[in-house]
């Protein structure tokens, strides 16, 4: 557990002080997945623009003027088989980055809504309701992770 999820002691209980790690956990999770999307699209653009001007200087340009012959040198070379999969690849693994990145968001929305839904019967004492800032304003702080709304 998060040690400042631990130090708060006297204004949750062990149920609340879970559910707050278990939103961490989500949090993390679709940062992670959010991260390697951004990175993966950005390789795919990368790529995608090499492998467009290899063939433009390589096959377009030389050969514009038919393109019987165009199609035969591409098919020829080896290294466009070889680009095209890797490029297409990454496209691929961009799409399944993205789905597995809407996901965890989903995931991690829905705890956190389910936890403001809640606020009420997890802080139930008077006391604990007042100082259910200082819990908001940690996860806020320490996580980014914003419990007074459920809108993003």
């Amino acid at each position: 557990m998060e040690t400042s999820i631990k130090q708060l002691d006297d204004r949750t209980d062990q149920a609340t002080r879970q559910m707050l790690q278990k939103v961490v956990e989500r949090k993390k999770k679709f940062d992670t997945f959010k991260l390697r999307h951004l990175i993966t699209m950005w390789a795919t653009m990368f790529s995608s623009f090499i492998y467009f001007f290899y063939i433009y200087h390589t096959v377009m340009k030389p050969f514009s003027y038919s393109f019987s012959a165009m199609f035969s040198v591409f098919v020829n070379q080896s290294a466009n088989l070889y680009l095209l999969i890797f490029t297409v690849g990454l496209y691929g693994l961009m799409n399944l980055l993205k789905e597995k990145r809407e996901k965890a968001e989903k995931e991690y929305h829905a705890l956190r809504c389910e936890i403001i839904d809640k606020s009420k019967d997890l802080w139930k004492k008077e006391d604990e309701w007042k100082n259910r800032h200082v819990v908001y304003e940690m996860m806020k702080a320490n996580y980014d992770i914003n419990l007074y709304h459920e809108n993003k």
